[in-house]
């Protein structure tokens, strides 16, 4: 399979915040079935963000598999994962998918919820999901030029500030020298260009962009922290597992069976990115993707947690055991 990444990131710099939620629960609609074999499909709304990751979510909804399980499912847009938490436990989606961290940070406050399994995982060799960027009249080369320098991230207290603190000491540089600035990523290039960051945090197309323009990769964070760490992981709340074990069976296992078919077709990945996200098909298909796959490293996601704890980004590690419970 050819490599391609993953992020197409936030399509405008007005990136849909979590939409189409209401102020009190909602239950799925009609009655699971396990399957698609009566006709009668169960509504499940699912949050997840406008980028090229979801491209194997939109292809497989256009191919049938949920349907083959019972499921009509509803993609409400979403800015980030922490955001959908809210949602989640109100009950006005079912399922988020989305980084780790707000699974990490909720499971700290006790909010029952719960990864379920892996959506998507970077790249360990070659080109990555994401890379640090800077103008070429930087001064800026190594992981450790970005000692005391300001940074952007699209997410303060994620999973990008804490793998490019790792990169920065294991190259001898100062981690907590860093100011970390929340930007979102189409905005990464003008900061840069206006010198209000030294340096920014991006995926494709952005990444590209910037390079293109003259600028430098810095460091793939991932890689030289935690190689084909998970971008994104499908999860729920302990509630509906506990009310509705069928329904999240169903979706868990038309999941895996979407995230299998999407690795071995990336055309119809392709042409669903670009009908989602209103791009040309070619712009879509020069894209580097990141590994579609249900199987979560769990030993993986507990080495970026006890980053974050060592960097003081949590303030301790989340009980693993109730917050990953793998179907």
């Amino acid at each position: 399979m050819k490599k391609r990444l993953a992020i197409l990131g936030v399509v405008a710099a007005g990136a849909l915040a979590l939409s189409g939620c209401t102020d009190s629960a909602s239950d799925p609609v009609s009655t699971p079935t396990g399957d698609g074999a009566s006709g009668e499909l169960t509504t499940v709304r699912v949050a997840a963000l406008p980028i090229a990751e979801t491209g194997a979510l939109w292809a497989a909804i256009d191919e049938g598999i949920f349907a083959d399980h019972g499921l009509d499912i509803e993609i409400v847009p979403a800015q980030g994962g922490a955001l959908a938490i809210p949602a989640l436990l109100n009950g006005d989606i079912q399922f988020a998918v989305g980084q780790p961290f707000g699974p990490m940070r909720a499971d700290l406050q006790d909010l029952g919820i719960v990864i379920l399994s892996n959506y998507a995982d970077s790249l360990p060799t070659g080109q990555d999901v994401n890379a640090v960027v800077a103008l070429a009249d930087s001064g800026i080369e190594s992981p450790a030029d970005l000692a005391g320098k300001r940074v952007s991230v699209n997410s303060l207290g994620a999973a990008g500030d804490v793998t490019i603190m790792k990169a920065v000491e294991d190259d001898g540089g100062d981690p907590y020298s860093i100011e970390f600035v929340e930007v979102a990523f189409p905005d990464v290039q003008a900061q840069l260009e206006a010198g209000t960051i030294d340096a920014g945090w991006v995926p494709d197309p952005f990444r590209g962009m910037i390079v293109g323009a003259g600028g430098v990769e810095v460091v793939y964070p991932y890689q030289a922290t935690i190689p084909g760490l998970t971008v994104l992981t499908n999860y729920t709340t302990q509630s509906l597992i506990d009310s509705d074990p069928d329904l999240v069976a169903a979706y868990t296992s038309a999941m895996a069976e979407a995230l299998d078919w999407a690795a071995a077709n990336e055309d119809a990945v392709d042409a669903a990115i670009a009908s989602n996200l209103d791009v040309p098909l070619e712009a879509a298909q020069s894209l580097t993707i990141s590994a579609f796959t249900p199987i979560l490293d769990v030993d993986k996601v507990e080495e970026l947690a006890q980053l974050a704890v060592d960097y003081g980004v949590l303030d301790q590690m989340p009980n693993f055991d109730r917050m990953i419970q793998l179907q």
